[in-house]
């Protein structure tokens, strides 16, 4: 088993191996982080870890470079807003992100591009120094058993899951083409292309092995594809981009 420390972003969302995160980093808190990940040399990868938030908040309300912030005794460190105790804070299976871009704007604040790659389990937090860190333990993704036929239902269902969300209009939709061939691939690119909440998106990311996950989304495609049928104004999916996470 791998363990490493790595600086730990906590997330309103789920990073899936292999997915894009956008993130928009103004507070202090995080601009540390940034800043610590600029020393790392440009040919290695400049590694974090994004857990996805139990019961907190992304931004401190008191937090330093918080747009309109309210500064004064009740600022706190890297912790604030995450209770007495992070690690039961957060939920257990997160993902290791790669920052491949990192720019600094004039006022500080950074525009950041990273990648998922690797899943995670947190194993500890510490809240000491200018910017949160995690003890985390990499975690193998086995395929199970008929993760590949499997696959193959899921991505037939995931085609009519998008065909209803884009009103059934053929040219929104992602051709066959475009799609994945590798069963983990798969089951990370629908689980994090499938509008869920966040409770749903952690329990596919916490799955055991991959055909564990294809299952599991092969039962929330039908069930969602069930509901868009009666509700054709949800909005449609768009896999080539995310939103920008404000920190």
């Amino acid at each position: 088993m791998t363990t490493a420390r790595l600086p730990l972003f906590p997330l309103n969302a789920v990073l899936f191996p292999g997915l894009v995160l956008p993130l928009n980093v103004f507070e202090e808190r995080y601009r540390a982080m940034m800043r610590e990940l600029l020393k790392t040399d440009e040919d290695e990868p400049r590694r974090f870890a994004v857990v996805a938030i139990r019961d907190g908040h992304e931004t401190a309300r008191t937090g330093t470079g918080m747009p309109d912030a309210v500064r004064g005794p009740a600022e706190r460190g890297p912790a604030e807003g995450f209770g007495t105790d992070p690690v039961r804070t957060f939920h257990p299976i997160g993902c290791i992100a790669d920052a491949a871009k990192i720019r600094e704007r004039p006022d500080g604040s950074f525009e950041v591009l990273a990648t998922g790659t690797t899943r995670i389990r947190l194993l500890s937090v510490e809240t000491g120094g200018p910017f949160l860190t995690a003890e985390v333990e990499e975690l193998a993704e086995e395929s199970g058993e008929e993760a590949g036929a499997l696959a193959e239902g899921v991505l037939r269902a995931f085609r009519a899951y998008q065909k209803r969300l884009a009103g059934a209009s053929e040219r929104s939709l992602t051709t066959g083409a475009d799609l994945p061939d590798d069963p983990a691939v798969v089951s990370y690119l629908v689980a994090a292309a499938t509008v869920l909440d966040v409770p749903a998106k952690q329990r596919l990311l916490q799955a055991p092995d991959t055909a564990s996950r294809l299952r599991e989304e092969l039962t929330l495609l039908r069930a969602e594809t069930a509901v868009i049928r009666h509700l054709p104004s949800l909005p449609a999916v768009d896999l080539t981009r995310a939103p920008t996470h404000p920190n």
